[in-house]
């Protein structure tokens, strides 16, 4: 009777913790993580943001086999240092990469706590040229075209299709789980405009969906930079908000 009693209270504790797909788990007031598939999250962080107020930003932290990869860090090194801590304490999982999606700080506004704990950063060659003009922490490891990473038996695959929030953003694919982060690049359903375009390439934005939209088109989860994640067609309605806008 004991044992089943401790089983019972083992399994509904998993269940707070890790929930089935489309849960929620609270990590802090400023930090939530949505779970997509027993091998994917979104983790969402909020920041008051000057002229915008309180803002949530995606990411995705990818796991496999007792180890974890970051795409995107929340906004700052300490909203960062909360995730991580939750990682490795709760998940029980070593955070082993990190890939920032571009150079804003909803991207890699905590890369200097993950480099201070020896977490491997990979990113876009311009990203990192960015980052080094801005004088930010700059990631480790650059790509000019492409790159893929493997965490066990999963496939991350990062390109750069082109310019559009900004002219460094890049895409990452996930086949196995069939989720496609390409963050801020795309917008949710609910935007009626592209946001921040201060740093963006407004005419290179159509043909940069477009790209996506035929490298991915059978991609089931769309993550994007802020909002509620969809199927393909945020990349339809993103592509109609660069349209309008161009």
């Amino acid at each position: 009777m004991k044992k089943l009693l401790i089983l019972l209270i083992s399994m509904f504790i998993q269940v707070l913790v890790f929930p089935q797909s489309g849960g929620t788990i609270t990590v802090s007031k400023d930090i939530k993580l949505i779970k997509l598939s027993d091998n994917a999250y979104i983790h969402v962080s909020y920041a008051d943001v000057k002229g915008y107020g309180r803002i949530g930003a995606n990411g995705l932290i990818i796991v496999n086999k007792g180890k974890a990869i970051m795409l995107d860090t929340p906004w700052n090194d300490s909203l960062t240092a909360n995730l991580y801590s939750w990682i490795k304490d709760t998940m029980k999982l070593k955070l082993v990469a990190v890939i920032p999606n571009h150079f804003h700080a909803d991207c890699m506004g905590g890369l200097r706590f993950l480099q201070q704990k020896r977490v491997k950063s990979y990113a876009n060659r311009m990203t990192r040229n960015i980052a080094k003009w801005k004088r930010l922490p700059v990631p480790e490891i650059g790509f000019a075209d492409s790159m893929q990473i493997k965490l066990g038996n999963i496939l991350i695959r990062c390109y750069f299709l082109g310019a559009a929030h900004t002219k460094d953003n890049i895409v990452v694919w996930i086949p196995s789980e069939q989720i496609l982060f390409p963050g801020c690049i795309v917008k949710s359903m609910d935007a009626k405009d592209l946001g921040n375009t201060a740093d963006g390439d407004l005419q290179a934005y159509p043909k940069t969906i477009d790209n996506i939209l035929q490298k991915f088109p059978t991609a089931k989860i769309v993550v994007p930079g802020h909002g509620d994640c969809g199927g393909v067609e945020l990349l339809v309605h993103t592509k109609e908000l660069a349209t309008e806008k161009h």
